[in-house]
């Protein structure tokens, strides 16, 4: 028999030490990251047992009357120990379904994994949500990888920038200076009408919790930062989190070779993928052009992010 309980405080070490035995096993899922934002999200995430033994868990928030796989977070899903299988998996969705009913939730939001942040096959989860959960597809978005091992190579353009980059002596370092980063960052998304979603207090204060995933890389020139890269790293998966660069690092081609090192450097050190995130707006319904261009004359091509509804 399964059984549910809500998380509480109580339940951290217990709950982060399972992330990292679990089929997809994202530092981001941990406690001190999903709390960091706290007071934007009502947090309902829940745990399930078989025989008093922790087999899954559910990342989420609680808004108005529907089940959120957590807003925080670009990512959800349930998550399984990594000896799972199907039929458990099925019967954990069978008593996620029952749990919201009996909270009163009408609607459980329900993100996907993507397979590249897999330790395991995993997909068992969303034949549940078709098989027990009738679940609706109803975003659907467009992200950009590159698969590091068969990287396909850079657009003649990417080249000269790069090839240029060389030329002017450019050199990337790692940085701490995450003041610097966020006025570089608010400079560029200003031109966007966008903000950060991070400020420079919070990017200091994850990058100090999770010092093995989170990295700020840059290029300086003449004491300034012209470009710069905030990088998750998981297992297999290097995600660009931000970028940004000033115009005179774009004349310089200052981003094209922070982003071509760091593809040579995570290559070499095994991982598997670099992914840029997805390059689709209005809940996938617009793909931004320019944005995915650029992406793919790195080399990128893409998978989908999925988002189901489950009506209870």
């Amino acid at each position: 028999m399964i059984t549910c309980l809500r998380y509480n405080t109580v339940h951290k070490s217990t709950w982060d030490d399972f992330v990292d035995d679990s089929k997809t096993p994202l530092f981001f899922f941990k406690r001190d990251y999903m709390e960091y934002h706290s007071d934007r999200f009502t947090d309902h995430s829940l745990l399930f047992y078989k025989d008093q033994q922790l087999i899954a868990i559910f990342p989420a928030n609680q808004h108005k009357t529907e089940l959120h796989s957590h807003g925080g977070l670009t990512y959800g899903g349930l998550l399984f120990q990594s000896k799972a299988r199907s039929d458990l998996t099925m019967a954990v969705m069978a008593q996620l379904l029952a749990t919201a009913k009996q909270s009163y939730f009408n609607k459980i939001i329900f993100k996907s994994i993507p397979y590249i942040f897999y330790n395991q096959a995993a997909q068992d989860e969303l034949y549940a949500l078709f098989y027990h959960a009738k679940a609706k597809l109803f975003r659907r978005d467009l992200s950009s990888v590159i698969r590091l091992d068969r990287h396909i190579g850079f657009s003649k353009g990417r080249k000269c920038l790069i090839a240029r980059a060389k030329k002017n002596n450019l050199c990337t370092s790692i940085s701490k200076d995450w003041t610097a980063f966020h006025a570089l960052l608010c400079c560029v998304l200003s031109k966007h009408g966008a903000n950060p979603v991070h400020s420079s207090n919070e990017l200091a204060f994850l990058q100090n919790k999770f010092p093995k995933n989170i990295t700020l890389n840059v290029v300086m020139h003449k004491e300034q930062m012209i470009a710069a890269l905030v990088l998750f790293i998981f297992n297999n998966v290097v995600h660009t989190q931000y970028m940004a660069v000033s115009e005179e690092g774009k004349a310089l081609g200052a981003l094209d070779y922070l982003i071509a090192e760091c593809i040579k450097y995570y290559k070499n050190i095994g991982l598997e993928y670099l992914s840029f995130g997805a390059s689709t707006e209005q809940n996938g319904h617009i793909i931004n052009e320019g944005l995915i261009a650029q992406k793919e004359s790195f080399g990128a091509r893409s998978i989908v992010l999925d988002f189901y509804e489950i009506c209870i």
